[in-house]
């Protein structure tokens, strides 16, 4: 099969695009055909070598941590799947992932695709969409009524999170630069902010509720945002490297968040989805030996949108 891989750390240049085995399942794990994977953030770094402690690679890998395809094999143990069933999934880490034809899945990671996009679109729902509902919903608990301003809405979480923060009953206010403010505007925020042109901090004119960052932003800039949250409040981040500032004294808490596979949260995304409660947003679709360029885009900083990876199968 062809499959995009690196054998060192490095720049977008240590990607290759060549022949490699077909895996076999192992107990508990499917094989997918793959109709589609991502390019996330998180790719970039991990390929850079900047995530080498907390994800041991072994070396050469294949990067692609969302998959969407259909089920061709099954492992011993792999219980409740069949053989074409159509399926979406948050891959491990540390494994090969799905740039590739064909990737291997623990069987419990998998949720149904959805029914009412392409399966390949399907793609671009299971780590950034699970990043949004964690970040709202585990962490910063958001309730009806609450404000909550999201710092780097106009990204790919950022699209789940206004809509699944408007949806839980919040009022939103959302940031973006001048090429998402229309993107952020039709997720739902109630209030967009066009970051580039005005000051956060002057133009959030009452407190919030939550805080929740997810995008690089500067230390001094983050706490003076974390300053428009209430007592008693939250400031969750998805920026790990970018501690969250917490104030004690006002009881305002900061939670760094890593993102899980959950397969039972997946699962009602898709049905979100299915009933039209949740839009799915591609804004490009790129065949596999292409991937070595979205890597040196997002690497350059021109990449806007999520990007969805497309093998020869699909």
């Amino acid at each position: 099969m062809k499959a995009v891989r690196f054998h060192e750390y490095g720049g977008p240049d240590v990607l290759r695009y060549e022949d490699v085995d077909r895996p076999v399942p192992g107990a508990g794990q499917v094989r997918v055909r793959v109709a589609a994977t991502t390019f996330n953030g998180v790719d970039g770094n991990i390929r850079a070598g900047f995530m080498q402690e907390p994800m041991p690679l072994t070396l050469p890998h294949i990067p692609g941590l969302d998959v969407a395809g259909t089920i061709d094999a099954l492992g011993e143990g792999a219980g409740g799947l069949e053989i074409g069933d159509r399926v979406i999934g948050f891959l491990p880490f540390v494994v090969d992932g799905a740039s590739a034809e064909y990737v291997l899945a623990p069987a419990e990671s998998l949720a149904p695709a959805p029914t009412g996009i392409p399966l390949a679109d399907a793609a671009a729902l299971p780590v950034v969409g699970l990043t949004a509902w964690q970040a709202l919903f585990d962490h910063a608990e958001l309730k009806p009524g609450q404000r909550i301003l999201i710092s780097g809405a106009g990204g790919a979480v950022g699209g789940y999170a206004v809509q699944l923060a408007k949806a839980a009953g919040a009022h939103v206010i959302a940031t973006g630069s001048p090429r998402s403010i229309g993107r952020v505007t039709a997720a739902g925020a109630d209030e967009v902010i066009d970051h580039t042109a005005a000051e956060v901090t002057t133009a959030v004119t009452d407190p919030v509720d939550v805080l929740l960052n997810l995008a690089p932003i500067d230390p001094a800039r983050f706490t003076a945002l974390a300053g428009l949250v209430r007592d008693g409040g939250v400031v969750v981040s998805s920026t790990v490297w970018m501690p969250a500032p917490a104030d004690q004294e006002r009881g305002v808490r900061g939670i760094d968040m890593y993102v899980r596979s959950d397969a039972e949260q997946l699962s009602e995304l898709v049905a979100r989805v299915d009933r039209g409660e949740l839009t799915v947003d591609v804004a490009e679709r790129v065949p596999l030996a292409d991937l070595p360029s979205v890597h040196a885009r997002a690497a350059a900083g021109t990449l806007s949108g999520k990007v969805i990876v497309l093998p020869t199968t699909a």
